[in-house]
């Protein structure tokens, strides 16, 4: 049932409660409201008319039993049966006494405001007439006798009512008109928000709801606002995500056919023997290495990005020598350079340097810099690594002097699958530097870069030196 609905059945509801509660208040108070009425009085002095007039008793004799039988039946009204000339025929009160109009006038003044006073006598006159010869029958009491609460309204006809009730009207409909307008305008400021969170999808613009208002309903829209741009903001982070995952998969598909191409290729040159001499036998098997490493380093990267997302890198702190761990690395790629007319430069102090940190995640930081630095900054000819202590802190340095970074490109640089230049094909997954940055992050440090392409590239990784721990 909708809430419209359910409004106009629960205004219905409560007209017809308070019609019913209304009347069966006012006949309960009313039984507790004893005495008389203008009514009541009217109907007593009409009976006692209709008796005379239907036994043609105007005079003593046959007056008496009509007044007396009226006033055992009612003890506190006095009646009093009146010739036209003002004497008293017969009163119930046994009195006999002849009126003249002033007296008469005095007995009716300030009436009916009398009906309802206090401490006054209250008196009502009804006539009729024998053979055009009058009778008066005036009954009294005393006020306090009278009902203690009643309101007598005298109409002259329908448009006097009309005009009477339409502001009580008026007055009723004004709680249930104001209370419907305000429950309509709920409900509308409802129903926009409900279409507006049914339509509200990843894929869908999101639709911004305008409420100016501070009570619940407005609180509700600003949070339904907000909760929506995220999902409009998480929408686009996913789609780039996707799309960069797309991409990934597109790369590692060349990357692993071309390398895989060649090691099939020198494996089969070998398995048939059509080398020329031993020389040309280490070549290949060179080649069948040096691919085959490159793809053991893809699966590598493949997993870090599992690792990444499951948030399973974990930091496993011990004291190390920096130094030592860097000249092992150095090594290993002066090796893998050989003959390729690089310069290279190992800047390690003699002394060696004790840190806190993880050997195993700080080697493979160090070594995702080396390979970038050898395989985009080959045109440069250079490499350089480095290692110095200054105050609290260690920095570790991989500087290339090849082609370089834009600067458009450095803030990207170390975000997930972000690749410099994404139509070259065969050049890594672009999940290298945003591993770095993340073992980096791990250990309290920072890594900054900083390029002019053909002059100078510099990675430089920042650890604190936690001497104490």
């Amino acid at each position: 049932m909708k809430s419209r609905t359910k409004l106009w059945l629960l205004m219905l509801i409560s007209a017809i409660i308070s019609i019913l509660l209304f009347t069966s208040l006012s006949l309960y108070i009313g039984e507790g409201d004893r005495g008389y009425g203008l009514n009541s009085l009217n109907a007593i002095s009409q009976e006692v008319l209709d008796t005379i007039t239907a036994r043609q008793a105007f005079h003593v004799e046959d007056i008496t039993p009509i007044l007396d039988n009226a006033h055992s039946n009612h003890p506190d009204i006095r009646f009093e049966w009146i010739s036209a000339d003002g004497s008293t025929i017969y009163d119930t009160f046994g009195e006999k006494k002849t009126y003249d109009f002033g007296q008469l006038a005095n007995r009716m003044l300030y009436m009916p405001q009398n009906l309802w006073g206090v401490d006054e006598l209250v008196t009502l006159t009804f006539s009729i007439s024998q053979e055009d010869h009058p009778y008066y029958l005036l009954i009294s009491l005393s006020s306090n006798d009278m009902k203690d609460g009643q309101i007598y309204i005298y109409m002259r006809g329908y448009k006097v009512m009309f005009n009477l009730m339409l502001p009580l009207v008026v007055a009723l409909l004004i709680p249930y008109l104001l209370s419907l307008w305000f429950f309509s305008s709920m409900n509308k400021r409802i129903n926009k928000l409900n279409h507006a969170i049914g339509q509200l999808n990843l894929q869908s613009k999101i639709t911004v709801l305008e409420d100016t208002k501070k009570d619940e309903i407005g609180q509700l829209t600003t949070h339904y606002n907000a909760m929506a741009r995220r999902i409009q903001n998480q929408g686009e982070q996913i789609k780039q995500f996707d799309t960069r995952r797309n991409l990934l998969l597109s790369n590692l598909s060349h990357d692993l056919r071309t390398p895989l191409t060649m090691i099939l290729g020198y494996a089969e040159t070998i398995r048939a023997g059509l080398y020329k001499d031993e020389k040309e036998l280490q070549a290949s098997a060179k080649v069948l290495l040096h691919r085959s490493r490159y793809i053991d380093k893809l699966l590598d990267q493949l997993l870090d990005i599992t690792r990444q997302d499951e948030g399973n890198l974990e930091l496993h702190v011990e004291v190390h020598n920096l130094s030592e761990l860097i000249r092992k690395v150095a090594v290993d790629y002066l090796m893998f350079i050989e003959g390729q007319n690089f310069t290279v430069e190992v800047n390690i102090p003699d002394e060696d340097i004790q840190a806190w940190f993880d050997a195993s995640l700080i080697e493979r930081a160090l070594r995702n810099l080396l390979d970038n630095a050898i395989r985009y900054g080959s045109e440069g000819h250079y490499l350089e690594i480095g290692l110095t202590e200054k105050d609290d802190s260690l920095f570790m340095t991989v500087i290339d002097k090849g082609r370089g970074i834009p600067l458009q490109d450095q803030e990207h640089v170390f975000e997930r699958f972000y690749r410099v230049d994404a139509s070259r094909k065969g050049e890594g997954l672009g999940i290298g530097l945003s591993i770095v940055k993340e073992i980096i992050a791990l250990h309290d440090g920072s890594i900054t870069l900083t390029s002019v392409p053909f002059e100078k590239t510099v990675f430089v990784i920042q650890l604190p030196n936690h001497h104490s721990e």
